[in-house]
């Protein structure tokens, strides 16, 4: 089985490098799930139920998000909404899974691919320099438990390497991949841990390099140098495709190859 993870998608430019790459990555590589976190699709700052679907029909099967989930209050609309359809495109939007309890969206999703391949992808944020949410190890491990599939991907949307290291040898050879998002910055640290989980602590943004993590470099200066608050947005120069390309046994879920992505214009 193939699996391909695209790194956090950012503002139009990311979108526009998915758009111009994808299809072409899912035939070249015989790809069976395609799964990106678009938390920072809309702008760079949240996800509205306009471009989750736009992502769905480029060929994304599930999309991941994180700490900028609730930028766009359309989004609470769209994950109640769901209306008790576990196969619905609404259910294969995740937020992470370790938030408060009763809040809207869900941060579990179990389904098959088109070939009848189970899977199960799961989304939770780190707590170290972050906002406050539940144990992200622990909710793991009640998650995991119901679970049937063998094949799991695990997007942690954290900001400490070292908690993104540490929940990749928690859960190595218990699931396919943990895969880092959240700072945008792809690490050279991609391998294969020893019990057969693919592991990167960051896969990197999709979207415009020419910027500082996305964002328009003169803005973010002007906020270094003076400490003057001031509105972000998206850059848009030097997009590039930052993912994640997976192979693993679709029996046991082990990964047997991993391979790290950056495509440019």
């Amino acid at each position: 089985m193939q699996i391909l993870f695209i790194g956090d998608i950012f503002g139009s430019a990311g979108r526009k490098i998915v758009r111009d790459h994808l299809s072409h990555l899912v035939e070249t590589n015989k790809v069976d799930l395609v799964i990106a976190n678009a938390e920072n699709a809309a702008g760079g700052f949240g996800l509205t139920p306009a471009i989750a679907d736009e992502l769905f029909d480029l060929g994304c099967h599930v999309l991941t998000t994180g700490n900028h989930i609730w930028d766009k209050r359309e989004i609470v609309e769209y994950f109640n909404s769901a209306n008790g359809d576990p196969r619905g495109r609404v259910k294969k939007v995740l937020r992470p899974a370790n938030y408060a309890q009763g809040v809207p969206g869900v941060g579990l999703y179990e389904g098959e691919t088109g070939n009848g391949q189970g899977f199960a992808v799961i989304n939770l944020q780190g707590r170290v320099f972050m906002q406050d949410t539940d144990d992200p190890f622990r909710k793991a491990d009640t998650l995991l438990a119901t679970v049937k599939s063998k094949v799991i991907i695990v997007d942690f949307h954290a900001e400490a390497t070292s908690e993104k290291i540490a929940l990749g040898w928690y859960l190595d050879g218990r699931v396919t991949a943990v895969l880092g998002t959240h700072t945008h910055v792809p690490t050279a640290d991609t391998r294969i841990l020893p019990n057969g989980t693919a592991y990167q602590t960051d896969v990197g943004m999709s979207g415009p390099y020419d910027s500082v993590i996305g964002v328009q470099k003169e803005q973010v200066l002007q906020r270094f140098l003076t400490g003057l608050p001031g509105r972000f947005e998206a850059a848009k120069g030097d997009p590039r495709l930052c993912g994640v390309l997976i192979g693993c046994d679709g029996a046991t879920g082990r990964a047997h190859s991993v391979q790290r992505l950056m495509l440019g214009e």
